[in-house]
């Protein structure tokens, strides 16, 4: 992508209003809708120091694409982005960058990375044992009200993949994945998705205008499973769906 791609579309779709006591967004839109509204809302909306404000509007809008793979990303232009000074903006690429979300390039900058194959393979293969088990575990302890609570997000799943509405496609998928877990009633394993599952939902994010179908077809497999109290077809289901999106992902990298 070109130095400075998307960054008049921003202009266009936001407008921040900064000033000492506090910071207001106010989004918009264009049929371009550069940034989304739950960055422009992040921004000064909660309790916490301004740096942490950026971090999470930062690290999501490359979650969800609005800065997408490969678009170079300079102080100046997030802290015009975000209505904040540099400073800030500062601390939260060196965060990201520790998170993998960034690359430094010598003498170039800041890029959002691309996850490479070595970082999906790593990736996929602790989802294949967290998700497997997860799995199991739920088929065994699911109620009546947790099978209801994932046939719900499957129903909006489907309502957001007609929409092709692929943010929220890969939040659901996210959330989907994080209440089976839930369910399951491990806390390790709740403990380990916390921090697994923004990577996963970066990495679904890209690409998802083609894997999203398959995903939720794959999704009802398992919740089949779940709600007929089939652990070993849980097991199986899960596997398969972390395998096809393992396949996927690489699918993406190989691609460019």
């Amino acid at each position: 992508m070109p130095e400075g791609a998307g960054t008049n579309a921003r202009h266009d779709a936001v407008s921040f209003v900064y000033s000492k006591r506090d910071i207001q967004s106010v989004s918009v839109y264009t049929e371009e809708n550069a940034i989304t509204d739950q960055l422009s809302a992040t921004i000064g909306g909660q309790h916490v120091p301004l740096r942490d404000q950026v971090l999470i509007a930062l690290r999501q809008a490359i979650v969800n694409g609005d800065y997408p793979p490969g678009e170079r990303l300079t102080e100046d232009r997030l802290a015009e982005d975000f209505g904040v000074s540099r400073n800030p903006v500062r601390e939260a690429l060196r965060v990201v960058q520790a998170e993998g979300f960034v690359n430094l390039v010598p003498r170039r900058g800041a890029f959002v990375a691309l996850p490479d194959a070595s970082t999906i393979a790593d990736m996929f293969a602790m989802r294949e044992q967290l998700e497997t088990l997860a799995a199991r575990l739920a088929a065994e302890r699911a109620t009546v009200a947790d099978v209801a609570d994932l046939r719900a997000l499957l129903d909006a799943a489907r309502e957001a993949t007609d929409r092709v509405d692929l943010s929220r496609v890969a939040e659901l998928n996210s959330e989907l994945h994080m209440r089976v877990i839930a369910i399951s009633g491990n806390k390790w394993l709740a403990s380990i998705a916390t921090s697994l599952y923004l990577q996963v939902q970066w990495v679904f994010r890209i690409g998802a205008a083609h894997r999203a179908p398959h995903s939720w077809i794959e999704h009802i497999r398992l919740v089949d499973a779940i709600e007929a109290g089939d652990p070993g077809e849980a097991e199986v289901a899960a596997r398969s769906h972390v395998h096809a999106a393992a396949v996927a992902a690489l699918e993406n990298v190989e691609e460019g």
